[in-house]
């Protein structure tokens, strides 16, 4: 008996699931997913299965659940009926009832394409990532009934989203799969380049994003992905270049604009940089990105009580963003506003743990307000991220001599002397008077040489 034809409809259920983080303006970055029947039989036939498959086409899925209640009972081990079962539960909301009947149906025939995929679809929908993996690996060594290529693409496509917490690499290997069997989708690409970006592979995300982009010039999500990556290798001009794209396709997209300030900043442009910001603010008053922006450049100004309006209005709007608490701590302590200076900045290292710049200023502003403790923690903290400095020597040295910790002052005095090289005159003057002070059996050795 030859095996029976095969037939197929869209399964909508789990489409959230593989289009999951693919932007829905491009029509080619979502594939379509297909359900399909796993078995067909002679026009001649008419069984309670046939019977339940024309009720869900009309979606009347109580009375096929019946039916196909009425199919297992008298044959348990129909896989076609249980995978028909599996899409009605899904289709009712019942996703553990769902689960159990595509297990059935593959414990039944395990060859099935598509009852695997969908219970790989499924499970990854309810978190249980791990045993989705299982299921879309074994489709994805199947063979689909219909739209093979397609099919088989949305099939590695899932089990890239379902790898890429676990196990990045495979699901690298999982996208480049997917995006061989669609060549012209732009998912597979988005979704390398996002997992590429977030293990810190910039080149890898810039040639997966240049790729989207090429495929769709109109996708938004692949010029500003790209836009990203060029700024973060501070790629300014070739940023501005793709920002314009992506600016003609979306005048009204905030993030642009205020990404274009950022750049046009770092290139100089100041000026352009405030009408890039000000057309953000037509579209969104108030925006703390368009404030934090607007900031800087009043700090480039000279600007530092507007500057400080702009970046208390950010912090008031971001109270979790470090770098808005930042941006007002540093300016803060610019303006020798010091108590006020250090709670930003301890807001900002809170927030961002590993923020090295923030220690150090911390550690500055802690010393103008006599919190010596907290300088020599900041210092510590900024050392795991950063090299010591002569500043940092300098700092240390000061601090322990506030202390009368006289032994460490003396060992940073030194260390600071041993590194400035002369950059720092006023300081290497007090140093060495400390050092004469603090160690008078040696001061000859600390006197400038005549």
């Amino acid at each position: 008996m030859s095996h029976p034809k095969f037939g197929a409809w869209l399964l909508v259920a789990n489409l959230a699931f593989l289009s999951a983080g693919v932007c829905a303006h491009s029509q080619q970055s979502a594939p379509t997913i297909r359900h399909h029947r796993v078995a067909e039989p002679a026009p001649e036939q008419d069984t309670d299965i046939d019977q339940a498959e024309t009720a869900m086409q009309k979606n009347d899925f109580a009375g096929a659940e019946a039916l196909l209640q009425k199919a297992v009972a008298a044959k348990p081990d129909d896989y076609r009926a249980w995978f028909d079962l599996g899409y009605v539960y899904n289709a009712l909301q019942r996703p553990a009832d769902a689960a159990a009947a595509y297990r059935k149906s593959i414990a039944a025939k395990p060859d099935v394409f598509e009852s695997n995929l969908d219970l790989g679809l499924l499970l990854a929908k309810q978190g249980d990532k791990a045993e989705a993996a299982k299921y879309l690996k074994a489709a994805t060594q199947l063979k689909p009934t219909a739209h093979p290529q397609e099919s088989l693409g949305n099939a590695w496509l899932a089990l890239g989203r379902v790898e890429a917490a676990s196990d990045p690499q495979s699901a690298l290997l999982a996208y480049g799969e997917a995006a061989k069997l669609a060549p012209n989708v732009l998912a597979p690409h988005l979704a390398a380049a996002a997992l590429s970006q977030k293990q810190g592979n910039l080149e890898a995300a810039a040639h997966e994003y240049k790729t989207a982009a090429e495929l769709d010039p109109q996708s938004k999500e692949a010029l500003a992905g790209l836009a990203n990556i060029d700024i973060a290798q501070k790629k300014y001009a070739e940023a501005e270049a793709v920002l314009r794209k992506l600016l003609a396709l979306d005048p009204q997209n905030t993030t642009a604009q205020v990404q274009m300030a950022t750049v046009l900043s770092a290139e100089g442009k100041n000026d352009d940089a405030a009408q890039a910001l000000r057309s953000a603010a037509r579209v969104d008053p108030g925006n703390p990105h368009a404030a934090l922006e607007l900031g800087t450049l009043d700090v480039k100004a000279g600007q530092y009580a507007e500057a400080e309006q702009e970046f208390r209005a950010a912090v008031q709007k971001l109270p979790q963003d470090a770098e808005a608490h930042f941006a007002l701590g540093s300016l803060l302590m610019h303006e020798k506003k010091f108590p006020e200076a250090q709670q930003e900045l301890i807001a900002a290292i809170r927030l961002k743990p590993d923020y090295a710049e923030a220690y150090g200023n911390l550690a500055v502003a802690a010393s103008e307000n006599k919190s010596y403790s907290v300088v020599l923690q900041a210092l510590d903290d900024r050392a795991k991220f950063l090299p010591e400095t002569p500043a940092t020597y300098f700092l240390r040295a000061t601090t322990y001599d506030n202390l009368k910790a006289v032994p460490q002052a003396v060992d940073y005095y030194k260390r600071f002397l041993a590194t400035d090289d002369g950059k720092f005159p006023d300081q290497e003057w007090q140093a060495r008077h400390r050092l004469i002070a603090l160690d008078p059996k040696h001061a000859d050795n600390y006197r400038v040489k005549k």
